[in-house]
């Protein structure tokens, strides 16, 4: 890791005692020789950086690292997620544990994760009106009593290629998540969970009409490209990982594909992941030995 020199902290001001742990990183930095900068964040908020950043200290909860990577992940700025909140799937570090998992990954030791981030683009009328990365997932959605919305969806692969129709909806909705988004809004709804990692995206159907439409995963070099019915009974919305919300018009097209940047979070590596589901979802169960089964069968069973 080469000499870090500025830092941007982004502080959650939701988070209770959020500005007593800015301040007691930011005097540490300090100490250290290291310029910080700080800024408070409740929810929303619009940064504009004023100059090259080395890493930014994200304080809060997962909602606040969502936030962080859409802001920096076009800089290309490692985020360092210090976790003020319940246990997060992202937001890993504790913050009593903030300087010894910081110097860790200084020396190269601790690990950092890669995760890859959808750029959502609308077009209206051939004219794109809207653009946006998120980390976790974008979700178009019913507005209104009569919830019920048609979307066509495709897939497009290579450039140059021909779309290929992957279905039509009629649902409350559509999630199309990343990896890292698997956990959020997408499994509550029924979907796959996927390794943070992969190179990957689920298309996933919010309450189908048709039970037969189920989640897809399809590879992450693919755009896909969602287009609204010229006919719908209610207003829908384009929500980007919960935070960015954008109104649609029917025969809007959304095109959805890999950004070309990835989110670089520091220490939320796929063991703290893992460990995060086991304990959310109270996976549980005793200890898989060599050579011996927890499920039955095994020779000492």
């Amino acid at each position: 890791m080469g000499e870090i020199k500025r830092v941007l902290l982004i502080i959650n001001l939701l988070k209770e005692h959020s500005r007593d742990w800015g301040k007691k990183i930011e005097t540490e930095l300090r100490s250290r020789d290291i310029q910080a900068h700080s800024f408070f964040f409740d929810g929303q908020g619009d940064f504009k950086a004023d100059g090259e950043y080395d890493c930014c200290f994200s304080l809060g909860g997962d909602g606040t690292v969502l936030y962080a990577a859409r802001t920096l992940a076009p800089l290309g700025v490692p985020i360092f997620p210090v976790n003020l909140g319940s246990l997060g799937f992202i937001a890993a570090v504790h913050p009593d544990e903030w300087a010894q998992v910081f110097d860790s990954w200084l020396r190269g030791e601790a690990v950092l994760s890669r995760r890859l981030m959808l750029d959502v683009r609308v077009e209206r009328q051939g004219k794109t009106i809207k653009r946006e990365t998120c980390l976790n997932d974008a979700v178009i959605s019913a507005l209104g009593i009569a919830r019920l919305i048609g979307l066509g969806v495709e897939s497009l692969g290579e450039p140059g290629s021909s779309p290929i129709r992957l279905g039509h909806y009629r649902s409350d909705g559509l999630i199309v998540a990343t990896p890292t988004g698997s956990t959020a809004y997408s499994v509550a709804a029924g979907g796959p969970i996927l390794d943070p990692e992969l190179a990957a995206v689920i298309i996933n159907p919010v309450c189908p009409f048709t039970l037969s439409n189920r989640p897809m995963v399809v590879p992450a070099h693919e755009t896909v490209i969602v287009e609204l019915e010229s006919e719908q009974r209610s207003g829908i919305i384009l929500t980007i990982d919960g935070q960015v919300e954008e109104a649609l018009e029917p025969r809007d097209r959304i095109y959805i594909r890999r950004s070309p940047r990835d989110a670089l979070l520091i220490a939320s590596d796929r063991e703290g992941f893992y460990n995060a589901l086991r304990t959310k979802l109270n996976w549980s169960g005793g200890k898989l030995t060599l050579g011996q089964s927890t499920l039955g069968g095994g020779p000492h069973a």
